[in-house]
């Protein structure tokens, strides 16, 4: 790979909001070359602690905040979107691609620019997209950490998307709702299983005043049974 100047600063700094890639943090970055620091506080993340650290890298690893662009200007800022981009630019890819029928993806590294999910390209991995939603997240949370560590190693010059972009609209928590749209058990079980994490709205349907929330969804494909958890709650109304 085609390598940058200021190839002596091996300082990098990792911004992320959730456990699973704290844990990867914890249990796979910090073993990495280099002088690596964490911020899970998005008012941490300042122009002042960026200027202090000087860091090589700046790396947003599901960060679901706007970044200021004081601090893109301050360094070379870099996230990761589990989309072949331009395909999919925009909010909730891992839902978005499930739910039209998509068994596995990439997860696209990109230097950060004012546009959404439209900056150059470092580098592509794949990531199955089999599994519970909080599987998926922990695997990729895996493979992010070692672009990381690909990037901050090689200094790769990302080169600019190509084809015309697709964009993915973020999911509302009403989209949740199990409706009479879903016509087979297997578009079922995929949307109990994408929205099947922490901090997510997970699958509901409301009957007569009580809200029944649905996880830990498994289908039997020889049977077409499917099973998975159910909490009952009388919180929610019908619209």
């Amino acid at each position: 790979m085609v390598k940058t100047r200021d190839t002596e600063n091996h300082t990098y700094l990792v911004a992320t909001i959730r456990p699973w890639n704290i844990d990867a943090f914890h249990n796979i970055v910090v073993h990495f070359d280099g002088d690596w620091h964490l911020v899970t506080d998005p008012e941490k993340l300042t122009p002042e602690l960026v200027s202090k650290l000087n860091p090589r890298y700046i790396f947003f690893p599901h960060w679901s905040q706007i970044v200021p662009e004081e601090i893109l200007r301050l360094s070379e800022c870099v996230c990761f979107h589990e989309t072949d981009l331009p395909f999919g630019r925009g909010g909730s890819p891992i839902q978005n691609l499930i739910a039209r029928g998509h068994k596995d993806t990439c997860i696209s590294a990109i230097r950060m620019v004012r546009d959404l999910d439209a900056g150059p390209i470092y580098m592509k991995r794949e990531l199955s997209l089999l599994g519970s939603a909080k599987e998926i997240f922990v695997c990729a949370a895996k493979i992010v950490a070692h672009m990381m560590e690909e990037i901050a190693d090689q200094r790769p010059v990302p080169t600019p998307q190509e084809g015309v972009p697709v964009i993915f609209r973020r999911r509302t928590p009403d989209q949740s709702r199990i409706d009479d749209s879903f016509k087979t058990i297997e578009q079922l079980y995929d949307h109990i299983r994408m929205l099947d994490a922490p901090e997510y709205p997970r699958a509901f349907l409301n009957i007569n005043g009580f809200r029944l929330t649905f996880g830990d969804a498994t289908l039997n494909a020889q049977t077409g049974e499917l099973k998975g958890t159910v909490t009952i709650t009388a919180e929610a109304t019908d619209d």
